[in-house]
């Protein structure tokens, strides 16, 4: 049981935290941060790296909206932009190029922001990485928000005033993880965050929604008899200062589904193995190789006529 815990673990690690073998990036790195990442990368990577490909396209591809791959290994056409402010979101880090999307995802962020406003009280979200305007593998950090049908949350509340582009570059989030990992901090982690990843995971286009194990934790203690909607969050590394929301294929033919999660809440054993000695403190392993980067043959074939559309 503990060794399959590990596998599954260790292949949501690399999918979410580190993909392609790079170091994963905070999503509150501000912008020059960010920055120098992106100069590393374009420095390292190869030529036909489909990272380098589809990181520098600053435009969507036209046409229908049409999503092509998997998650972590794919690409979409006739994405759309969110607006930077509406009635209840901001979006952040706007200098990244990531606020993009299907009108899928746009349209459910604008309703759910809403919904999440009454709910929590705030007066709105703070969003972060959606996708790139084509989606694809990114120059930094995920490895994940490939589709076009995910989206950062910030876990700091959206309040009455409208942050400046500056802003917006350097403003952090809240940490809702306690030093040691164990549980979340009292100190920041409020009844209406409960309230808005519940109303998270009970959306029904919703496929998942990554956490940090602690925030599962607490939302397993809190959430009483009322507990289908604990089976789509799912604990990750990181994730600690905002969560993932993945959405469904929504019956795309080219996009390909995750399998769903397996049955039960997630609170029993599951979940305690996140918090053992081997996992919170692991013993240091030699240096791997990183692996080849993605090319665009990697990639669905569909996803070179996305890249090359003009």
């Amino acid at each position: 049981m503990k060794k399959q815990l590990l596998c599954l673990a260790l292949a949501g690690a690399a999918l979410l935290a580190a993909p392609q073998g790079r170091a994963p990036a905070s999503a509150q790195e501000n912008a020059r941060q960010e920055a120098a990442r992106r100069e590393a990368a374009l420095r390292s990577l190869p030529p036909d790296a489909a990272r380098r490909l589809f990181g520098q396209v600053r435009t969507p591809a036209p046409g229908p909206a049409a999503v092509h791959g998997f998650y972590s290994r794919g690409c979409y056409a006739g994405g759309v932009q969110m607006p930077p402010t509406g009635p209840t979101w901001q979006m952040m880090r706007l200098s990244r190029n990531r606020n993009w999307g299907t009108p899928r995802l746009a349209r459910f962020l604008q309703r759910f922001s809403a919904k999440a406003a009454e709910v929590t009280g705030w007066k709105g979200l703070l969003i972060g990485d959606l996708s790139q305007p084509r989606g694809g593998p990114m120059l930094t950090g995920h490895a994940s928000h490939q589709l076009g049908i995910e989206a950062d949350i910030w876990l700091r509340p959206m309040t009455g005033r409208i942050y400046s582009a500056a802003e917006r570059e350097e403003i952090p989030s809240l940490n809702l993880v306690r030093a040691d990992r164990l549980d979340v901090d009292p100190a920041t982690y409020t009844p209406a965050h409960f309230a808005l990843l519940k109303l998270a995971a009970s959306e029904p286009e919703v496929e998942r929604v990554f956490v940090n194990p602690a925030i599962k934790r607490a939302l397993c203690r809190d959430a009483g008899a009322d507990r289908a909607w604990l089976r789509k969050i799912r604990p990750t590394w990181g994730h600690n200062y905002h969560f993932h929301v993945r959405l469904d294929c929504g019956g795309a033919p080219t996009c390909r589904p995750q399998q769903p999660p397996s049955p039960g809440d997630g609170c029993g054993a599951e979940l305690d193995w996140w918090f053992s000695p081997e996992v919170l403190h692991p013993k240091p392993r030699p240096p791997r190789k990183p692996p080849r980067p993605l090319t665009l043959a990697d990639l669905p074939p569909a996803c070179k006529a996305v890249l090359e559309a003009r």
